[in-house]
């Protein structure tokens, strides 16, 4: 068994501390000050995010630094995209140079359009690389909470680490399988959020299957498209990192980028829907990185780009489906089919 640190309080990060945990791992979660740790660890709870789930033993949290990574062999960062940088900035110093690192979040970097895997390695410092693995699939925390089973990615650039951490984190009710893909795991589970948005738009509007279902599949063909240029494998949209996690993050009720879309529906503006969800959606952001990396690499990303018109230029959503519609005919697998 290893000692494994989680960056982040989220419900993400917590979650996957009490799978860890319970596969027997000594677990820390690093909180950002000891008096969010002392409460954590008195109530045996995060009340603040999971009320009335209780943390299992060998899962504590703490607030100091050395005390948190000083033995940590496995380092999981499970915090929004647009905060990865600054907390692997406050990280790097307190991880040992063996530490294992697992990047749990799904996102680009605003700016830079970087992944996750590459913010880290940026932060973390020479043979970070090397150690580095991502984590991504159809995680809902609260399905997993309830105990419902589940499978998930680990991707690496050495598929003997990605087998390593698989084999950390595998349980009854968490199966975990590995890749080689790192790019196309991460972009998968980044991407899909912009596409939930658009899902939640078909659900508020009661647009029915036919809509919902033309919607999705065209927006993993836009996933792939872009996986593919950025150096991804097609097949691995296929699996449960990109359809996988886009059929969960479209249809769950608990999928905050799709009651983001609900919001908009109603009539929310972005910032007051923003604030109904109870915490991150990384849709937003995403839309903003992925259509920036998208013009760099000459890829044509129509879903994505009246996504943005819409949340960022007041365009109304129901003449972005109407765009969409009128869009100049195409052959199915135009720019995908070379790549099967």
């Amino acid at each position: 068994m290893a000692n494994i640190t989680i960056v982040g309080t989220t419900v993400w990060g917590a979650t996957l501390g009490m799978v860890l945990a319970q596969r027997g791992h000594t677990v820390t979660l690093w909180a950002r000050t000891e008096a969010e740790a002392r409460t954590i660890n008195a109530d045996g709870e995060l009340k603040s995010r999971l009320p009335g789930i209780a943390l299992p033993a060998g899962l504590r949290a703490s607030g100091s630094l050395p005390q948190a990574f000083g033995a940590a062999e496995l380092a999981v960062f499970a915090v929004p995209s647009q905060r990865m940088r600054e907390n692997a900035r406050t990280v790097a110093l307190h991880l040992p140079a063996s530490a294992l690192v697992l990047s749990a979040a799904k996102g680009l970097e605003v700016g830079s359009t970087l992944r996750m895997s590459q913010v880290l390695q940026q932060e973390l410092g020479p043979g970070t690389e090397e150690r580095c693995c991502v984590l991504s699939g159809p995680n809902i925390s609260r399905d997993i909470l309830q105990g419902s089973p589940a499978a998930t990615v680990i991707a690496a650039a050495d598929i003997d680490l990605a087998d390593r951490v698989r084999d950390m984190m595998m349980t009854p009710r968490f199966r975990v399988y590995s890749s080689s893909d790192v790019a196309g795991v991460e972009l998968g589970g980044t991407l899909k959020n912009i596409v939930a948005m658009g899902a939640g738009l078909n659900d508020g509007w009661g647009y029915g299957a036919n809509t919902k279902a033309a919607y999705m599949t065209r927006g993993l063909a836009e996933m792939t498209r872009l996986g593919v240029a950025a150096g991804a494998h097609p097949m691995t949209f296929l699996g449960l990192a990109g359809l996988g996690d886009l059929v969960a993050t479209c249809t769950s009720p608990f999928s905050r980028n799709r009651r983001l879309g609900e919001a908009i529906a109603r009539g929310l503006p972005l910032d007051q829907a923003l604030a109904t969800l109870g915490g991150v959606a990384e849709g937003p952001t995403t839309t903003i990185a992925a259509r920036s990396l998208a013009a760099s690499l000459g890829v044509e990303m129509p879903v994505t780009e009246v996504t943005y018109r819409v949340l960022y230029e007041g365009l109304d959503p129901r003449r972005a489906i109407t765009e969409l519609m009128l869009r100049e005919p195409k052959h199915e697998l135009e720019g995908l089919a070379s790549e099967f």
